[in-house]
């Protein structure tokens, strides 16, 4: 739901539910304790609106994200991660291969340059042609489903905030065949970790 469906449902002000909204996320991120392994994909996108002359990896004030989507025997999909870097060199990748992925899984990106610099440490990257998205569909399909759901309940969401919606929607996407625990993953989560609190000088 977005702020103002929680606003109207609970019957408080709309900068309240964003700014708890907020905190649940941050509940909502990663432990980085299971990297993906086996076959991983490995792609970036935009988000934000399209902007005139701004194309390829000239993102303008759109934001790039970077997606690692763990593919699975018989054709199926298994978890995902996404992180926003500020471009696409090697020294923005790098930080997301360390945190989500494992270095002994076998992963495939498009031919862009600044995937090369790493494989020194993930021996088992492979580069194919990108083909528009149509070499690596279940990618594809990943990253129109993050978009159209932050379309579709958002509407918009600044960089500053844009990782929150990334970890929410991949913490839900992870736990998709565990609806019966993920409520109560996440409530043990936001029990045990440290307070978020909106103004830090008090």
């Amino acid at each position: 739901m977005s702020s103002l469906e929680l606003s109207s449902e609970f019957e408080q002000r709309p900068m309240t539910c964003w700014e708890f909204k907020w905190k649940v996320q941050q509940a909502m991120q990663s432990s980085l304790n299971y990297p993906l392994t086996g076959e991983v994909h490995v792609d970036e996108c935009f988000i934000g609106g399209e902007e005139e002359q701004k194309q390829g990896r000239s993102k303008g004030k759109k934001k790039l994200v970077i997606v690692a989507l763990e593919k699975l025997p018989f054709n199926r999909v298994g978890r995902a991660y996404a992180q926003i870097i500020e471009n696409g060199s090697s020294a923005s990748f790098r930080p997301f291969f360390e945190a989500h992925i494992s270095k002994d899984a076998e992963v495939i990106t498009d031919e862009w340059t600044g995937y090369s610099p790493l494989m020194k440490d993930y021996p088992k990257l492979k580069q194919i042609p990108s083909n528009r998205g149509k070499n690596q569909p279940d990618m594809h399909i990943h990253i129109m489903n993050l978009k159209g759901w932050l379309r579709g309940i958002h509407h918009h969401c600044s960089k500053d905030r844009l990782q929150g919606y990334l970890e929410e929607y991949h913490f839900r996407y992870n736990r998709r065949n565990n609806m019966d625990t993920i409520f109560d993953t996440l409530i043990k989560r936001m029990v045990r970790y440290e307070p978020k609190r909106l103004n830090t000088e008090k």
